[in-house]
């Protein structure tokens, strides 16, 4: 049974999606310190409010959390432009596309 268990772990990649999933994990770790500890400062030095990841709409008695949204947006599009980047260099391809 183990032996069929160690080919079943070979046969299906289980070890390699492993590696991927904790490098992922640490890749996304390093890519989101970057895009919060020094990209973000100069996104918040171009608009007057201050922090604006604080920001909030108050409607009545209901309050819209209005700047941690756009704080999300603008991470994941900054995040997204960095993997893009970064799949473009290391897979030195004209395009960058589904294969």
């Amino acid at each position: 049974m183990a032996k069929e268990f160690i080919a079943f772990l070979k046969n299906y990649g289980v070890i390699g999606l492993a590696i991927a999933v904790i490098i992922g994990g640490k890749a996304n770790a390093m890519v989101d310190a970057v895009v919060k500890e020094l990209l973000m400062p100069f996104v918040g030095l171009l608009l007057p409010s201050g922090d604006w990841r604080t920001l909030a709409v108050t409607v009545g008695e209901t309050k819209f959390g209005v700047g941690p949204v756009l704080a999300a947006l603008i991470d994941f599009f900054i995040v997204a432009l960095v993997v893009f980047v970064f799949a473009k260099k290391v897979l030195k391809e004209e395009v960058v596309g589904k294969k």
